[in-house]
C-alpha cells in the first residue's frame, strides 16, 4: 500500500485537461495552422480545389452567430474526408462565382452533375462555376416545399375551423344554449382533427398508425385539398 495515498478526486484534478487550452495549444504549435496558405482569407473563403469530383453539391447553411455560408461538396465523399470543395462566407452569387473561379476553368470542367435547391441564386452559380455540368434539383428541398404546402393549407383550415367555432359559441351563448361541437367517427373536432393531423402529413403513409390512417381518412373526406 502507498505510503501517501491519493484520492481519485486529487487524480482526477491532477490529470485533467483544459479542453480549450488544449485545442488552442494544438492550433498554434502542434498543427500546420500558421504555414496555412488559406489562413488569411479563411474567415471569408476557403477553396480546396483538389477534392473536386464528377458530382457536386451546392447549398447555404448558417455556421457561426446564424452567418450565411455557400458550401459546395463532393458527393462521393458522403460528408467524410475529402469532402469540403468550398466555403464562402454569404450567398450572393457575383461572390461566390469571383471565388470559385479561382479554381482554374480546366479543373472545374470535370464537373459533370451538381445538385442544388431551387433558389435562381443557386442554379446562377452553378450554371457560371461549373458550365459543362447538368443541374439536378435536390428532391429533399422538393419534398420540403410540398409538406411546407400542406402544412399551410392546413393551417389556414383550422383557422377557419376555430372561427367557425368561435361564431357557433357565441350564438349558442346569445340563445343561452350550450354549446356542442361536431364530432367525427375517430372522436375529434374539426380543430382537433386539423390540429392532429399535422404530424401524419409528414409520414409516409406506409407509416401510419392505424389511428392516423383513420384521422387521414377523415382529414381527406373533409378537406379534398389537402
Amino acid at each position: 500500500m502507498d505510503k501517501y495515498p491519493i484520492s481519485s478526486k486529487s487524480l482526477k484534478k491532477h490529470y485533467h485537461i483544459d479542453g480549450n487550452q488544449f485545442s488552442e495549444q494544438y492550433k498554434e504549435h502542434l498543427s500546420d495552422f500558421n504555414q496555412w496558405d488559406q489562413k488569411s482569407h479563411a474567415h471569408k473563403w476557403m477553396i480546396f480545389p483538389e477534392n473536386i469530383g464528377p458530382n457536386l453539391s451546392i447549398d447555404e447553411s448558417a455556421l457561426t452567430n446564424g452567418e450565411l455560408y455557400t458550401i459546395i461538396t463532393n458527393k462521393v465523399a458522403k460528408g467524410r474526408k475529402g469532402a469540403l470543395v468550398a466555403m464562402i462566407q454569404g450567398t450572393r452569387s457575383e461572390d461566390i462565382i469571383s471565388i470559385l473561379k479561382k479554381i482554374s476553368g480546366s479543373i472545374r470542367g470535370f464537373v459533370e452533375e451538381v445538385t442544388l435547391d431551387m433558389a435562381g441564386s443557386m442554379n446562377k452559380i452553378a450554371q457560371r462555376s461549373f458550365p459543362k455540368a447538368s443541374r439536378v434539383i435536390d428532391r429533399f428541398h422538393v419534398q420540403k416545399l410540398a409538406y411546407d404546402g400542406l402544412q399551410e393549407m392546413r393551417i389556414a383550415h383550422r383557422w377557419d375551423a376555430l372561427n367557425e367555432e368561435s361564431k357557433a359559441i357565441r350564438k349558442a351563448n346569445y340563445r343561452e344554449e350550450k354549446y356542442q361541437s361536431v364530432v367525427f367517427d375517430n372522436g375529434d373536432s374539426k380543430k382537433q382533427l386539423l390540429a392532429r393531423s399535422r404530424y401524419l402529413l409528414f409520414k409516409s403513409a406506409n407509416n401510419w398508425t392505424r389511428s392516423q390512417k383513420k384521422r387521414a381518412e377523415i382529414l381527406f373526406a373533409q378537406y379534398p385539398d389537402i
